[in-house]
């Protein structure tokens, strides 16, 4: 399935080649970090200066080869970002891309938060600025919201599944995610194979990785019997070693995979790319083969049968432990997809990226009703819309905690969420 993707990006790249060095300063003084593109029109521009202020500390960058800039800043917090319009190309000034831009877009405020980094880009355009109006705006959001939702899905389907069947609240399941985006990336940005294959076999590690999550770790916990809470403790733990490996080996900063920021791919509609429009539809085909699975395969139906009563499942002759591993596998596969669509949607493949999606995971999988795979699928639509759609009114760096307002208040009407069933609460 993941060759349906990997064709969509691969027939628009031509070659992969090795990504050029950005200008960085001061990353081996400070832990946080702001990085970031400049570009006109797709392509990068080199030598652009700008100025990052804020929390008592100023420092000065110029564009590498590449396009690209980072810097290291002292503290969490707000920043500005300056972009000295002086060394642009003559004529060329940046665009005022939204309503939500001031009279100064070459400034933009950005916050450096719990993640420790933060990405903010300038593509620049000709002189003039131009606005966009409201109604082409909901239109981008809808279909931005609905690949968010999609994408969304795939995690909160594993991650949904893995609590019906184990009872347990899986925090590294982030991990699963991020694990997805760095094996695409190690295997065609670094190792340079063909793009299909290497989402082919990044999908396949994330498979064997999940099963190797419950053979080496939960499945021994179980055996011994250890309760729920433990077991979530654990995996919180789990979660911030694992979080700590990626960066140790992948380093803190933001890359790309191949195609990722290529604004040639751009259909021209809706403010969509070929990009979003493979990855909508291999997660569509991917769901309704999940759902196909759970209907009307026997083992659907015995991991159904698991997730409402693990004990009456096993009196009827069903193996708990195969079905539990065989969703641990599922659910690693759709956390990977989900990873490797979540750094085009982004687009940028981190350590942390996993751990940015956790929430508002969480959020769908509890929404929809915690257990039920369906339930997932409709909360992380709802999320997903929601968060993109939010943006029309609310600034964007609030539309996560908008999504979190809004699972608050249907809990409050509906405590099961919309497909769960009070039986389930207690």
């Amino acid at each position: 399935m993941a060759v349906l993707f990997a064709s969509v990006v691969a027939a628009l790249t031509l070659s992969v080649a090795a990504p050029a060095t950005a200008d960085e300063v001061g990353l081996d003084e400070y832990d946080f970090r702001i990085s970031g593109l400049v570009a006109l029109d797709g392509e990068v521009l080199e030598d652009i200066r700008l100025v990052i202020d804020g929390q008592g500390f100023s420092v000065e960058v110029e564009t590498g080869a590449d396009g690209r800039w980072a810097v290291g800043v002292p503290l969490q917090g707000d920043y500005t970002v300056t972009l000295d319009e002086e060394t642009l190309p003559e004529g060329i000034a940046v665009v005022k891309t939204t309503q939500e831009d001031d009279d100064t877009p070459n400034s933009r405020d950005v916050n450096v938060g719990q993640s420790g980094s933060t990405v903010l880009n300038f593509f620049i355009g000709e002189g003039e600025r131009n606005t966009v109006n409201l109604w082409d705006q909901i239109v981008d959001r809808f279909f931005n919201g609905l690949n968010f939702g999609l994408l969304l899905a795939l995690a909160a389907i594993g991650l949904s599944l893995v609590f019906g069947t184990t009872g347990l609240s899986n925090f590294a399941h982030a991990e699963l995610i991020t694990f997805g985006a760095l094996m695409a990336l190690t295997f065609s940005a670094v190792l340079a194979l063909p793009l299909w294959l290497a989402l082919l076999i990044a999908l396949a590690l994330s498979a064997a990785f999940g099963w190797a999550n419950d053979a080496g770790l939960w499945k021994p916990l179980r055996r011994r019997g250890v309760g729920l809470i433990p077991m979530m403790i654990v995996s919180i733990g789990l979660s911030l070693a694992l979080r700590y490996v990626f960066q140790f080996f992948y380093g803190g900063e933001t890359q790309q995979l191949p195609g990722a920021t290529d604004a040639s791919f751009s259909i021209g509609a809706f403010g969509l790319s070929w990009i979003d429009v493979g990855s909508m539809v291999l997660s569509v085909v991917v769901l309704m083969a999940v759902a196909y699975f759970l209907l009307r395969t026997r083992i659907g139906k015995a991991t159904r049968a698991v997730s409402d009563n693990p004990a009456l499942a096993a009196a009827s002759g069903i193996d708990v432990d195969r079905v539990i591993r065989i969703v641990w596998v599922l659910a690693g596969f759709l956390a990977g997809m989900s990873g490797i669509i979540w750094a085009y949607f982004r687009p940028g493949v981190g350590w942390d990226m996993g751990f940015q999606l956790l929430l508002l995971t969480f959020a769908a999988v509890t929404l929809g009703g915690l257990g039920t795979a369906f339930g997932a699928l409709v909360g992380a639509l709802i999320v997903g819309f929601f968060v993109e759609m939010s943006t029309l009114i609310i600034p964007s760096d609030t539309k996560y905690v908008g999504a979190l307002i809004i699972l608050i208040l249907v809990l409050l009407v509906r405590p099961q969420g919309i497909l769960g069933r009070k039986e389930r609460i207690g």
